[in-house]
């Protein structure tokens, strides 16, 4: 008999596949902010071996993190639709139904990633087979952190446009400190705080260290090249940083699953245009 986590996951990756504009959108706006930002940083990587593997890693995992935030509103479709009643009366508990949440949002948002990164290999990425496997385990280990970030705000907004108008509220900042398009080194020193706490800094940092072949650097040359953080003379390695997002993430799936098994959702309501409408 499939265990309840596992049907949640099976059904939410069915709807994913079957939804084709979701899939091929997200996928030409990766392709699209890849090309964008591949003429304007042109300045800011002359010290880069491969640049384009230095671009696309950013790319990837900015996927797979607004991929992971913005699947985490398919619950609230589900419960406004109807569809979660059935699901509530089965003998299952609200942990169960969370964590099929983040789960099947962390396999899709790491299935985009993959799209992106074959995308990638076809335009010229180079890398080895243990750097492809490393870099799928990074995505999702990513995917399950900004999985339960995203379940997270859905619970906390209770409602599709509330939710649309946070994530967008958080993503997009997140994105742009966290040195996936703009590099880390370049950015004003104001802004380094927010840098430092932004878990999407850290999952940039070890990707590209992965997709760049790094290893053999030193810390002086990954801190350069923005790929480890020197803060008050305590360096931040990529798999420090890789820890620190793991740590947020467990926290947030707690948070989450603590504010799921709580939460009345009696009254959720979702605009009748957000992610297809009607019941499923």
């Amino acid at each position: 008999m499939m265990s309840p986590i596992l049907a949640i996951v099976q059904r939410n990756l069915l709807n994913y596949v079957r939804d084709k504009g979701r899939l091929f959108g997200n996928l030409f706006m990766s392709l699209f902010m890849l090309v964008i930002f591949s003429f304007m940083m042109d300045s800011f990587m002359g010290n880069i071996d491969t640049p384009f593997n230095y671009l696309i890693a950013g790319v990837i995992i900015m996927s797979v993190f607004q991929t992971s935030i913005n699947n985490s509103s398919d619950i609230l479709t589900d419960i406004a639709s109807g569809y979660m009643k059935e699901v509530m009366v089965a003998p299952i508990s609200r942990s169960q139904i969370s964590m099929g949440h983040i789960l099947s949002g962390a396999v899709i948002a790491t299935l985009q990633g993959i799209l992106t990164l074959v995308v990638g290999i076809v335009l010229g990425l180079h890398m080895n087979l243990l750097q492809f496997v490393l870099l799928l385990a990074v995505m999702f280990a990513a995917a399950v952190t900004f999985s339960a970030l995203g379940l997270f705000l859905a619970t906390v907004s209770r409602n599709s446009p509330a939710f649309q108008t946070m994530s967008s509220m958080i993503t997009m900042p997140l994105v742009f400190v966290s040195g996936a398009f703009i590099p880390t080194t370049v950015m004003p020193g104001f802004l380094l705080p927010i840098v430092y706490l932004n878990p999407l800094t850290y999952t940039t940092s070890i990707f590209r260290y992965i997709a760049l072949d790094a290893f053999s650097m030193s810390q002086a040359e990954l801190v350069q090249q923005g790929m480890a953080f020197d803060i008050a003379g305590f360096v931040i390695t990529p798999w420090m940083g890789l820890i620190i997002t793991l740590l947020i993430g467990a926290a947030f799936f707690a948070l989450c699953v603590v504010k799921f098994n709580k939460a009345d959702f009696s009254t959720i309501k979702v605009a009748r245009a957000a992610r297809g409408g009607g019941p499923r």
